[in-house]
């Protein structure tokens, strides 16, 4: 018995559910496609897996935008906030004609 409620707490420690005040936030990287990049919203729409969505661009970025390549490949780093759109941390292009081929968050390279 006592094997099976520590085994219970163990994977509750490991899913999150035992500790609420833990941030949602997460990384994850994706590859693909820029479909559109709007400037004046800050923000790129981007495709991976069948689905489409925005990626907001943080103000270090957002001078850097507009030379993204139209449908251009990006391996794009986000930040993923529940309830709200991805936010933008990295990019590299990995197609398409750029003078800025990677950002690094803070600069372009």
């Amino acid at each position: 018995m006592r094997f099976m409620l520590a085994l219970i707490v163990f994977f509750l420690c490991l899913s999150g559910l035992a500790n609420p005040d833990q941030s949602t936030a997460a990384e994850k990287s994706y590859y693909s496609p820029i479909i559109n990049v709007d400037v004046e919203n800050s923000r790129i729409l981007i495709s991976t897996l069948g689905a489409v969505f925005w990626v907001e661009v943080p103000e270090e970025a957002k001078a850097h935008i507009e030379k993204l390549p139209q449908s251009g490949l990006v391996d794009i780093v986000v930040e993923t906030r529940e309830g709200q759109p991805p936010l933008l941390k990295t990019w590299k292009v990995k197609s398409g004609e750029s003078t800025c081929l990677y950002f690094d968050g803070k600069v372009c390279k």
